[in-house]
């Protein structure tokens, strides 16, 4: 799972970043921005190995995408309100729900 955390962190600051580099026209954003991705992608990859793509995916776009909110939230000004609190917690919810129901890759009968 850590793999899967690690990775999703650095899918906010990819997305963050692309904010931030004004359609990579600022030169430091925009490498920050290419880096992370790469990052991001090496760690969801290597989480892969461990939880079967259909729950992986789910799980890492799924922290990214609610990470990128409240960061939106705290660190650009974007518009707070309850109800996108309530959504975030709800989609987090979610993702810990196909986290704690999910199999393993190797878990599947037949397959090592």
């Amino acid at each position: 799972m850590g793999w899967m955390i690690t990775g999703a962190l650095f899918e906010i600051v990819w997305a963050i970043g692309l904010k931030m580099s004004e359609g990579f026209t600022d030169p430091f954003f925009s490498v920050v921005t290419v880096i992370s991705i790469f990052i991001s992608f090496a760690f969801f990859t290597k989480a892969l190995t461990v939880v079967d793509i259909s729950t992986g995916y789910a799980i890492f776009t799924g922290i990214g995408a609610a990470g990128t909110a409240i960061a939106g939230m705290v660190l650009l000004g974007d518009a707070f309100d309850l109800k996108k609190i309530f959504f975030i917690a709800l989609l987090l919810t979610g993702v810990l729900g196909l986290k704690l129901s999910g199999e393993t890759a190797g878990d599947k009968k037949g397959v090592s």
